[in-house]
């Protein structure tokens, strides 16, 4: 890991009612970017971007922003949050000094890209390495969800436009790494797009899943012991194809369509599993099945289409995909040692997280 730095001051809490400060809950992110090494990290890889007499570290200014996020600010002028409290964050710069730095981080493109991921890359392995058993990949597996997010925008804004949900704004792509019932998610990309960016657009899904898998540990970049979950946003042929060439584990939502339909009415009562809880019990008014993969052409070898038909909420709308007064759904996946059950409670839970 790189030198570290002293970006902030030390802090310390006492019970004596003196000193007391604002937004002190930040000092915790602040000692994270400390202990994991991540403000070295920063101010190493934007180096080539700060000017011979600038007084601040460009990798400081980038954090004071992200903590002023962090804080519930919206826009760059909320720095002034932190700025408020220099004996918990230091100095923070004046905000003509960061909107030139985030105009001068833009005109150098995918340079900076390159570089910031990196050092993000770089400070993640070191973190799960120092987790040991606390780490992600601790199971033998790491899951990655990618989903796709609305995020409104209330004036004219680059990229910004009308989506899917006749809203107006944008609609990134965003990817998490699952820490599990007990964690909650990692997040290691965001994809930009405007906001009228379709859903299923299988190079978009690409890309995101690119970007997420380099920020993984080499060892994870590809194999089976890496999990790509999706909702039916990334239910393409192409992109299911590139995940089985990359060797990869899936596990996508999938469009019903009249083949998938067809095939589920064909379905016995006697093929039909019992879907079950997180605790193992078994969840009542649902059921899951194992399709004929023939009922999707040009599928990947090892390829398995699942199904759940689940009595729906009561005034809930059925749609035309469903069937019998049951509501449908389904996944493909390639694990093939699993029951489809346990493959279902798997995909349930990315569900869960994308709602």
């Amino acid at each position: 890991m790189k030198k570290r730095i002293g970006f902030y001051p030390r802090v310390r809490a006492e019970g004596g009612g003196r000193g007391v400060v604002s937004q002190a809950g930040a000092v915790l992110l602040v000692e994270t970017a400390r202990k994991t090494g991540l403000d070295a990290a920063m101010s190493a890889a934007l180096e080539p971007w700060r000017k011979p007499r600038a007084v601040h570290d460009p990798g400081k200014i980038l954090l004071v922003v992200a903590l002023a996020l962090a804080l519930g600010g919206d826009c760059l002028a909320d720095v002034a949050l932190l700025r408020a409290e220099p004996t918990v964050f230091g100095p923070v710069t004046s905000d003509p000094t960061v909107s030139r730095l985030v105009g001068q981080l833009a005109s150098g493109g995918k340079r900076v890209l390159a570089a910031l991921r990196t050092a993000r890359a770089e400070v993640r392995e070191h973190v799960w390495r120092l987790a040991g058993d606390a780490a992600p990949d601790a199971g033998g597996q790491v899951i990655v969800d990618i989903d796709g997010v609305l995020v409104l925008a209330h004036s004219e804004q680059q990229d910004a436009a009308a989506t899917w949900k006749k809203t107006f704004g944008h609609h990134p792509l965003m990817g998490f790494v699952d820490h599990g019932r007990g964690g909650s998610g990692e997040p290691v990309v965001g994809l930009l797009r405007p906001g009228n960016a379709g859903s299923n657009t299988a190079a978009d899904h690409i890309e995101a899943t690119k970007l997420a898998l380099a920020q993984l540990p080499k060892r994870l970049r590809r194999g089976r012991q890496t999990l790509i979950r999706t909702d039916s946003g990334g239910g393409t042929h192409e992109f299911v194809a590139w995940l089985a060439r990359r060797g990869l584990s899936y596990s996508v939502g999938m469009t019903i369509t009249d083949a998938v339909h067809q095939a589920v009415l064909k379905v016995p009562a006697s093929a039909w599993t019992p879907a079950v809880e997180p605790d193992g019990d078994i969840r009542d008014g649902a059921w899951v099945a194992e399709l004929a993969g023939d009922c999707l052409t040009g599928c990947p070898k090892g390829l398995r289409l699942i199904v759940r038909k689940e009595r729906p909420h009561p005034g809930a709308q059925l749609r035309f995909t469903d069937a019998d007064g049951m509501r449908l759904t389904c996944f493909a996946t390639n694990t093939a040692s699993e029951a489809i059950a346990a493959l279902e409670l798997r995909r349930s839970e990315q569900v869960a997280w994308a709602a």
